[in-house]
């Protein structure tokens, strides 16, 4: 059979089941991402039913994926709102940084790794998936709430952060000099900024390129820009994620209304590729021997970010339900994870950091979901209210 017969015969059948599972999801009120990631483990590598042909278009496909889903972020913020929310987030990247980076060092060192192995675990268990949450907090509406603009700075400032860790992890994985990494990250930050001056000076007149009145141009130019400037960011070692967010940014008025109307089918498509995509990359049997280990650093660093993210948002004014949606929003690492691990890979540093990091991106990404739905359930705003009664009781009582 011929092999584009057999790619079409593939993504056919996996799309249809994938549109069950969602149904599925849908019905019982949970979201779909777990139950994608596990169809993905099905078909991947070492799976029940596994696919050969279909690999690199699911791959290309979750690329575009995160692009779609961080520009369509973008498009609901202005620059100025970003600025601001960066602004006010600094001292919350310093907490997120510390609280979740250095954890994972350490857990490195009680596995008995070396200190460069230590240094690319602190990165897994320090960045957050940006895809991953982007799409919870589109499924629980919650793209309106006080405390989003807490959890997209976050997000920001780890991907920006990456610009300059990247590239030093690499010239110590490769022992090159610091340097030449030096070079690369002041290249990074610098069309960063130049981005993000566009995007705030230029805004409108960007904007006026696009017809929103016509879907089709609308749809390509969009889609053009967003894609090529991603790819440009990612060519000088910044994040594709964080090239597309700042174009949704500069993006504004019924232009991006309309812009998030068109482009809502692909970003939907997409997404779902990119989540099975990470189960369709992984071998089970590679995951089982370090399940436990990847477990145990899971609850750990998931314990970490919920308290950066609810210190954070106690910063920011939150409160306290918003507090505990933007920690448990920000558990699930992702795409930055098992690029880091296989960084360490490459270089020989700890062969078992790759399934150990596989093993952790996918049991955070499961795990996420399901708790960011926590704050939303009876029992837990129950408690709230009991606290909140309690506390003005108590104040009551100190006044009289």
């Amino acid at each position: 059979m011929h092999e584009t017969t057999v790619l079409l015969i593939e993504v056919g059948a996996l799309l249809l089941i994938l549109s069950i599972v969602g149904r599925i999801a849908l019905r019982f009120g949970i979201s779909p991402i777990p139950l994608y990631l596990l169809a993905g483990l099905a078909v991947g590598h070492g799976g029940i039913i596994p696919l050969r042909a279909s690999e690199e278009f699911f791959e290309v496909g979750a690329q575009i994926g995160v692009i779609l889903l961080l520009a369509m972020l973008g498009l609901e913020y202005s620059p100025r709102e970003l600025v601001s929310s960066l602004k006010q987030s600094r001292v919350a990247g310093i907490y997120d940084g510390l609280l979740n980076a250095i954890p994972g060092a350490l857990f490195a060192f009680l596995l008995g790794w070396d200190w460069l192995a230590a240094v690319a675990l602190a990165g897994i268990t320090w960045v957050s998936s940006s895809g991953v949450i982007a799409k919870v907090l589109r499924d629980l509406g919650r793209l309106g709430n006080r405390e989003t603009p807490v959890i997209l700075s976050t997000l920001v400032i780890e991907d920006l952060a990456m610009a300059f860790y990247l590239p030093i992890l690499s010239a110590l994985l490769i022992g090159t000099g610091l340097l030449q990494g030096s070079i690369t990250v002041a290249i990074a930050v610098g069309v960063v900024a130049v981005i993000l001056f566009i995007a705030l000076r230029f805004g409108k007149q960007l904007s006026r390129l696009f017809p929103a009145a016509n879907p089709e141009p609308l749809l390509l130019g969009v889609l053009g820009l967003t894609m090529l400037v991603a790819g440009l960011a990612e060519q000088v070692s910044v994040s594709a994620a964080v090239g597309a967010f700042l174009v949704g940014i500069a993006i504004s008025g019924q232009v991006a209304h309309n812009a998030t109307i068109v482009l809502a089918p692909l970003r939907d498509l997409f997404a779902t590729v990119f989540f099975v995509f990470f189960g369709l990359t992984t071998s089970p049997a590679s995951i089982v021997p370090v399940l436990v280990p990847a477990l145990l650093l899971a609850v750990l660093t998931m314990g970490t970010k919920l308290a950066s993210g609810y210190l954070s948002a106690r910063r920011a004014g939150i409160g306290v339900p918003g507090r505990w949606r933007t920690g448990l929003s920000l558990a699930p690492r992702g795409e930055f994870s098992l690029v880091i691990a296989g960084l360490a890979v490459a270089a020989g540093v700890e062969p078992t950091i790759a399934p150990l990091a596989t093993a952790y991106v996918l049991i955070t990404i499961i795990a996420g979901p399901l708790l960011a739905r926590i704050p939303d359930t009876a029992l837990f705003k129950a408690e709230v209210r009991r606290r909140r009664l309690v506390a003005e009781a108590k104040q009551a009582a100190a006044i009289t």
